[in-house]
């Protein structure tokens, strides 16, 4: 069993770009959502697909149980999404011995841009890079599943 440990932030300027690859498109779906737990699709640039299991209620880990999926059936498990399909670059930036993941939300979450580090440790203490702002790590409205289900709640700043 994975886990998945990771911090969550806006992005607070554009000066990301300067070390960021070319970026992935993705889209992605909620197939189930709860509480605690969600089943989610997720297409990488066309290329490839993805289902994952996430269960868990902490804001700083979570059990991640992730599977290769054929490209037809993530596609027409799109069309089963509850709420919307959300749409977005992702981009990884290297900063200080951690990958950083910048998101840049597109369609009906366009001008959303989240960046968001995994760690190994839950104890591990990443260096926040200066285009990073406000931390949201366990803010709800900030979760990709009430992204998908509920849009955004918050004016962005």
């Amino acid at each position: 069993m994975a886990k998945e440990i990771e911090r969550k932030f806006l992005v607070a300027s554009d000066t990301w770009k300067e070390r960021a690859d070319g970026g992935t498109r993705l889209r992605q779906a909620y197939i189930v959502t709860m509480d605690d737990r969600s089943v989610r699709v997720r297409i990488h640039g066309n290329k490839w697909a993805r289902l994952t299991i996430k269960i868990g209620k902490s804001a700083l880990v979570r059990n991640e149980y992730e599977y290769d999926l054929p490209m037809e059936d993530a596609r027409e498990l799109l069309t089963q999404a509850v709420g919307i399909v959300i749409e977005k670059r992702r981009y990884r930036v290297p900063h200080r011995g951690f990958t950083w993941e910048v998101d840049v939300y597109e369609g009906a979450l366009q001008g959303l841009v989240v960046a968001e580090v995994e760690m190994k440790r839950e104890t591990d203490l990443p260096a926040l890079p200066s285009w990073v702002g406000r931390e949201i790590t366990g803010d709800r409205q900030y979760s990709n599943q009430s992204l998908a289900t509920e849009g955004l709640l918050v004016a962005q700043p």
